[in-house]
């Protein structure tokens, strides 16, 4: 198994961010199918504000470059991608895809 942990900034919005909580008490089954099938066996969203942490476990040979990969090729999480898109925020100069970006591990109790 690995792990990921990914930040996301919202538009600080009050009725956007609840929009998008919203939006993910009800993700579309094809968009949760999606993430299984890239080999996310779990996936947590928490929020602080308007920053957003994902912890994903997945499959030893999971990658995100097949992930996105995979998610290119799918119409119905490109639509997704693009819905979610009015309520998330990217650095400026990031690739639109890569609007959840990998946090470094800097402590792991298990190896201290």
């Amino acid at each position: 198994m690995q792990r990921f942990c990914l930040t996301l900034k919202m538009r600080p919005d009050p009725v956007l961010m609840e929009e998008y909580v919203q939006r993910h008490a009800a993700v579309w089954p094809e968009i949760l199918e999606s993430i299984r099938a890239a080999g996310v066996t779990g996936m947590q969203i928490f929020r602080d504000g308007y920053r957003m942490v994902m912890i994903m476990e997945t499959t030893d040979d999971f990658t995100m470059e097949r992930k996105a990969e995979m998610d290119r090729a799918n119409p119905v999480v490109m639509r997704w991608e693009s819905e979610m898109a009015k309520y998330q925020q990217s650095d400026p100069g990031a690739d639109a895809s890569a609007k959840w970006l990998p946090m470094e591990k800097i402590f792991d109790l298990q190896t201290s």
